[in-house]
């Protein structure tokens, strides 16, 4: 699936209540909650873990990911083992009824150094989601800091995590008071998105507009941080079911501004299903990449469109040789030269796609190759030639519209814009949703963004 990282929630009471943690074991877990009919199959498919107590499950699941060399990020997920989360459950803030301080600074301590040891575990999200009545800046930086300080003294090799308001959506306050830690290196902010985190933006304005304004939020909210630290989008994702059309909007946007800047993520989530969800049991997850067997995919197109971006596409460090690919969101495949006419242009896999220059005068080239493309006209397939490198009007591509996702051809007074076809052709068509259209347009089929790359194409 092409998956490297878990992100494997814990409730703070596994590390604080030892009673829980040790003496609670994953049977009587079970028992407890009147699953009883749940337990043969655990037992069936986990037959060494069943009868540990809770702290050494978790523990286990920790070094199997490990045996197939998958990354973990121990994510302190609330407070009380259940769902999350709600402003009034009184786990989203420091000085809530169950988020102590002291117990929580207690409780990252000891997971921090109950696996420090374990090559695996390569950071700590130190809280899910803050949220309700009681945030504030100086709360934050009092405890937030001082929970980063003791997961490094504890872990000086895992990565330190920060989350901010707003269930992880607002990190706007630390532009003017920046985080001063004893450390550095290993620090890195996460960020929150849904469709559903700005609903009425999406369901109010057409695709293009609504794309701008929340990639603004979103930058203006933390995004703004990756200027100088990493910046991990530790949860998105969409209904898999689809037909939801402010998931459909919201996932192309998203995609895109992930691929340009290279976002490490999380995708919410791998479970097909619930033993128990609030009072339901065998709940059905609808984000889940799993089907409800927790087998099959849910979405297999879906997985095709989350491909690029599991790729490394930029490293840690600058690079001489810089290129770009051309990102089709909406499908997850790339813009590439056709094998069979070298003239033309169609989508295929990223790792197929040869690298592309994108000139300061806004020509798009094939990298090293004398072939720029050419607008040929309305709802014709675009062409790569030599002839149009030297004739720039017919070979420049301008961003445009406020979602920066539409290609338009200079030549044509930015009227015309990059589109797919049927057959997966790239052609140019009238650019969509550009003149104050009303929600129902739809632009989609025409966003494409231009991405930066500097590893090999076989590794995207």
């Amino acid at each position: 699936m092409g998956f490297n990282c878990v992100r494997l929630t814990w409730p703070l009471d596994l590390a604080t209540n030892v009673t829980l943690a040790t003496s609670v074991t994953v049977r009587d877990s079970f028992q407890s909650l009147g699953l009883n009919t749940d337990i043969s199959g655990f037992e069936t498919k986990n037959p060494s873990m069943i009868d540990l107590p809770l702290i050494e499950a978790y523990q286990s699941v920790v070094t199997t990911l490990g045996n197939y060399n998958v990354m973990v990020i121990l994510d302190n997920h609330l407070t009380k083992p259940g769902w999350c989360c709600g402003n009034d459950d009184g786990n989203g803030f420091f000085g809530d009824i169950f988020f102590d301080p002291a117990t929580w600074i207690s409780g990252l301590t000891y997971m921090a150094t109950s696996f420090k040891d374990t090559s695996n575990v390569v950071g700590m999200s130190l809280r899910n989601e803050l949220r309700g009545p009681k945030q504030n800046v100086d709360d934050w930086f009092k405890y937030m800091l001082q929970g980063a300080e003791a997961v490094h003294e504890a872990n000086p090799y895992a990565l330190v995590i920060l989350s901010g308001f707003s269930y992880d959506t607002d990190l706007s306050f630390v532009r003017s008071r920046p985080v001063s830690l004893t450390f550095s290196g290993k620090l890195v902010f996460e960020l929150h998105r849904y469709s559903f985190t700005n609903v009425d933006i999406w369901s109010s304005k057409n695709p293009n507009d609504a794309c701008g304004e929340i990639l603004k939020i979103i930058d203006d909210g933390g995004g703004f941080l990756l200027r100088d630290f990493p910046v991990f989008l530790s949860e998105f994702g969409i209904d898999l079911r689809g037909g939801n059309i402010n998931d459909d909007r919201y996932i192309g946007c998203i995609l895109g501004w992930a691929a340009e800047n290279d976002i490490d993520w999380s995708i919410w989530a791998l479970q097909g299903s619930y033993y128990l969800r609030e009072g339901v049991v065998g709940m059905t997850e609808y984000y889940g990449v799993l089907d409800s067997d927790w087998i099959s995919v849910r979405n297999n197109s879906f997985m095709q469109r989350l491909s690029l971006i599991q790729s490394t596409l930029q490293g840690p460090d600058p690079q001489p040789e810089v290129s770009n690919l051309i990102f089709h969101p909406l499908t997850g495949l790339c813009m590439l030269q056709s094998s069979l006419d070298l003239t033309k242009v169609n989508l295929g896999r990223c790792n197929q796609s040869q690298p592309w220059d994108y000139t300061t005068d806004n020509t798009l080239k094939l990298k090293n190759i004398p072939l720029c493309l050419a607008n040929t006209g309305p709802n014709a397939p675009v062409k790569l030639s030599e002839a149009s490198c030297s004739i720039p009007s017919l070979s420049q591509w301008q961003p445009i519209s406020a979602s920066n996702m539409l290609l338009a051809a200079k030549s044509t007074n930015n009227s015309l814009c990059l589109d797919v076809d049927g057959d997966n052709n790239v052609v140019a068509t009238n650019c969509k949703c550009v003149n104050g259209e009303d929600t129902s347009c739809d632009p989609m089929s025409q966003w494409f963004k231009i991405v930066k790359v500097n590893k090999a194409n076989e590794d995207v």
